[in-house]
C-alpha cells in the first residue's frame, strides 16, 4: 500500500500522484506543467495500461492537462470527478489538444525550412476526445466504492466550480488507511461559488497544497473597489484595461464584479463602457457557469438566479469568437476592458493584446491571479522594462496592476484553517503544489503551529502507507538551464542532440505500434534495443 509523489513537488504546477493498494493502481490528477520547470519530474513507475482509474480534483490544466496523454499511451480506465468538473474538463482538454497540435504545426514549419526532423504533438484531439468519453461524474458527499481496494468521497473545497478535496480509503488485506488530497484549497468569500472550503474530520495521511503557504492575502481593500478604480482611471486616460485571466473561474469572477460595478455606477463618465471576453474557452466556460446546478453556488448568487438575474451578464458585454474579431479589437479606438486568456500570459490571444497595449502609457495590464515563476506574467509583474512578443521587443509603459486578495487559492491562514478541520493529528502531512522554498517553509510552519509531522517530498518519493515509512526519499534533481552561447561545435552538437531526441521519439512510437507483432518480431526488437542500451549506457 504505497503512494508515489510525481508532479507539483517543490513546484506549483503539474499535479500527479500514484496510488497502489492490493496490486491495483490509481492516479490523483494528471496535470500539465506551466511556467519554468525547476526539478525533473519522475515518470510513472507503471505502464499507463496498468492503472485502473484517475481521480480528478478539478478542471484546471495544471491538474487535468495530461489526461489525454494517458489514453494515448494505453490507459483505458474511468476518470472520476464532480459533474461540474467533468463539464469544464471537456472544454479544457480539447483546448489543450488544440494547443499541442498548433505548437507542433508551428515547430514543423521551422523544422522543414531548417532540414530538421519533424515533431509530433504530445497528444491530439482524438486523445482528448477519448479522455472525455471516460469522464464519470460523482456527486459531492457520496461515498463511492470503485473497487475492492478503493473507496472515495468528493467534498467542495471552494476553489473553482466543481473543485474538490478527495478522501481516499485504501484497503489491502485486513489493512485500511485513509489519505485526503486537498486539491487546490479555495480562498474565502469568492463570488459565485461556495464561500468557505469544506473540511474533513479525520485522515491517516493528508496531501495539502501550498501555493500561498508563505503569505497572507491583502484584504485591506475590497477587490471590486480596486477594479473600479483601475477601470475609471484607465478609461479616463483613453486607454484599455487588459486583464490576463484564467478562462475558467477567474474570468467569470471578473464578470460578476463588473456587473456589480455597472449596476452601482462605480465608474462614471463612461456609460455602457464595452467589456470583451476574448477567449473561446472562457466563453464556453461562462455558459457552463450559467447552467450549473445552483447547489454549487453561494447563497447570494443562488438568490440572484432564483430571481431571474444573470450574475455574470450585463449591458456592454461582448464575446469575441473568431481570431479576426480578436484582432479587430486592437484596431478599434474606443477605450475598453479586454479579458483574455491565458492568465499567466504564456499563450493565447492575451499576447496579441499585450503587444498592442504594453507600450501605451494610457493603458493598464491588471493581473487578477497567481503568476508562476518563469512566465511572461511574472516578468511583467516583477517590473520588466521590455519583453519580447512574436519576435519583437516591446517597451513596457503601461501601468501594471494587481487586484489585491483576488486569488482562487487560500493563503497561509486559509490553509491552516482547512487543516484544523481534522479533529486529531494525521500521521503525516505531505506538502505539495508550491514554489521550492514555500513547500519547505509551510511544512515547517505546520510542525511549529500544529505540532504535526509534515514533509515536502520531491518527485519520485515513495511512502508506504501501511507501515508509515518512506520507501524512497530522493533529493530533487534540478533542471539545468541550457546555455545560450553557440559556438560552431556547440551548434553542431545541439543539432545532433535534436536528431537523437527525434530518433528516440520514433523508437517510442515504434514500440507503441508493435502490439500485434509476432513473438519472433517482438523478441528481435527487444534484443536490438537492449544491445543499444548496453552499448551506450
Amino acid at each position: 500500500m504505497k503512494v508515489t509523489f510525481l508532479g507539483a513537488q517543490h513546484e506549483v504546477t503539474g499535479s500527479c500522484t500514484l496510488l497502489e493498494a492490493g496490486g491495483e493502481y490509481g492516479l490523483v490528477d494528471m496535470g500539465m506543467e506551466q511556467g519554468r520547470d525547476y526539478y525533473v519530474n519522475q515518470e510513472l513507475s507503471v505502464m499507463p495500461g496498468a492503472i485502473s482509474f484517475v481521480l480528478l480534483t478539478h478542471a484546471h490544466v495544471d491538474h487535468s492537462g495530461r489526461l489525454p496523454l494517458l489514453y494515448k499511451n494505453g490507459f483505458d480506465g474511468p476518470i472520476y470527478a464532480t459533474e461540474e468538473t467533468c463539464n469544464l474538463a471537456r472544454i479544457m482538454l480539447l483546448d489543450c489538444a488544440h494547443i499541442q497540435e498548433s505548437d507542433a504545426e508551428y515547430e514543423n514549419k521551422k523544422n522543414k525550412r531548417a532540414g530538421r526532423p519533424l515533431v509530433e504533438p504530445l497528444f491530439d484531439t482524438k486523445d482528448a476526445e477519448t479522455a472525455i468519453e471516460h469522464l464519470r461524474p460523482v456527486p459531492y458527499g457520496e461515498l463511492l466504492q470503485i473497487s475492492d481496494c478503493y473507496s472515495v468521497r468528493f467534498s467542495d473545497v471552494a476553489h473553482l466550480l466543481g473543485s474538490a478535496c478527495i478522501e481516499v480509503w485504501l484497503k489491502e488485506g485486513d489493512t485500511e488507511k485513509k489519505m485526503v488530497f486537498s486539491g487546490d484549497v479555495g480562498n474565502i468569500n469568492q463570488p459565485i461559488i461556495r464561500n468557505v472550503p469544506m473540511t474533513v474530520a479525520e485522515a491517516d495521511y493528508v496531501m495539502v497544497e501550498s501555493t500561498y503557504g508563505d503569505r497572507l492575502h491583502d484584504r485591506s481593500h475590497a477587490p471590486i473597489s480596486v477594479l473600479a478604480e483601475y477601470i475609471q482611471k484607465t478609461l479616463d486616460r483613453g486607454g484599455n484595461v487588459i486583464i490576463p485571466s484564467f478562462a475558467v473561474g477567474r474570468t467569470q469572477e471578473m464578470l460578476y464584479f463588473i456587473r456589480e460595478i455597472k449596476e452601482k455606477g462605480m465608474v462614471t463618465g463612461h456609460d455602457g463602457f464595452p467589456v470583451y471576453v476574448d477567449s473561446p474557452m472562457a466563453n464556453e466556460a461562462t455558459a457552463i457557469y450559467q447552467q450549473c446546478d445552483t447547489g454549487c453556488l453561494d447563497d447570494e448568487t443562488r438568490a440572484m438566479v432564483e430571481q431571474g438575474i444573470n450574475p455574470i451578464w450585463f449591458d456592454g458585454l461582448r464575446m469575441t469568437l473568431s481570431s479576426e474579431d480578436s484582432k479587430a479589437l486592437n484596431a478599434e479606438p474606443t477605450p475598453k476592458v479586454i479579458i483574455s486568456a491565458s492568465g499567466m500570459c504564456d499563450s493565447g490571444r492575451i499576447r496579441h493584446h499585450l503587444k498592442h497595449n504594453l507600450w501605451r502609457a494610457e493603458s493598464t495590464v491588471l493581473f487578477v491571479g497567481y503568476q508562476s515563476e518563469g512566465t511572461l506574467g511574472r516578468k511583467l509583474y516583477d517590473g520588466a522594462e521590455t519583453v519580447k512578443l512574436f519576435g519583437e521587443e516591446i517597451e513596457v509603459h503601461a501601468e501594471i496592476g494587481l487586484l489585491p486578495g483576488k486569488s482562487g487559492h487560500a493563503d497561509r491562514d486559509g490553509l491552516m484553517n482547512w487543516l484544523r478541520g481534522f479533529e486529531k493529528a494525521p500521521k503525516m502531512i505531505f506538502v505539495n503544489h508550491g514554489e521550492d522554498s514555500v513547500t519547505d517553509s509551510f511544512a515547517e510552519y505546520i510542525m511549529q503551529n500544529l505540532g504535526w509531522n509534515a514533509f515536502a517530498p520531491f518527485s519520485g518519493t515513495v511512502f508506504d502507507l501501511a507501515e508509515g515509512c518512506f520507501v524512497e526519499a530522493p533529493e530533487g534533481i534540478p533542471i539545468v538551464k541550457k546555455s545560450t552561447q553557440r559556438s560552431q561545435g556547440g551548434s553542431e552538437a545541439a543539432e545532433l542532440y535534436t536528431k537523437l531526441c527525434a530518433a528516440g521519439d520514433s523508437i517510442a512510437r515504434l514500440i507503441r505500434e508493435s502490439r500485434g507483432y509476432s513473438n519472433k518480431e517482438l523478441r528481435s526488437l527487444t534484443k536490438e534495443l537492449e544491445n543499444i542500451f548496453k552499448r551506450y549506457r
